[in-house]
């Protein structure tokens, strides 16, 4: 890798398997501010950081909008405000996967011709259903 202070837009591109175009749209987005140099996108060791953090997010399921609300403030009261929302969100929706990977490894280990009939993965199931029949507040 080349020093990170005199990073192009291709070199930073190709360091994190992106387009040029996609670091061009965060650019306009806010989400990201490369130094220039003769006109040109210079990235800096701040702008790996921030990048990384783009891409780490993108995959926990945030939107730009979020991910740019997320990282811009300079409020640190609103900052926390934001990332203690990020995050329950975060761990809601890794327990509605750890739950479909539940339901999933239940299937998998069933023998019955139709494992929706299977005493076992009915039980598994049962909370669901419990969760499904409870009125609305």
């Amino acid at each position: 890798m080349k020093s990170s202070a005199t990073m192009s837009i291709g070199e930073i591109a190709a360091q994190f398997g992106l387009a040029t175009h996609v670091l061009r749209h965060w650019e306009s987005m806010g989400l990201l501010a490369p130094s220039r140099l003769g006109g040109r996108r210079r990235y800096g060791a701040d702008d790996l950081y921030r990048i990384a953090v783009i891409l780490r997010a993108k995959e926990a399921g945030l939107g730009l909008d979020e991910i740019r609300e997320m990282i811009t403030t300079s409020d640190p009261a609103e900052r926390r405000s934001v990332l203690l929302r990020r995050r329950d969100e975060l761990a809601e929706r890794i327990a509605r996967a750890q739950a479909s990977l539940d339901l999933i490894e239940c299937a998998l280990g069933c023998d019955h011709d139709d494992f929706t009939s299977c005493p076992h993965f009915q039980a598994v199931m049962a909370e669901r259903i419990a969760l499904s029949t409870t009125p609305a507040s």
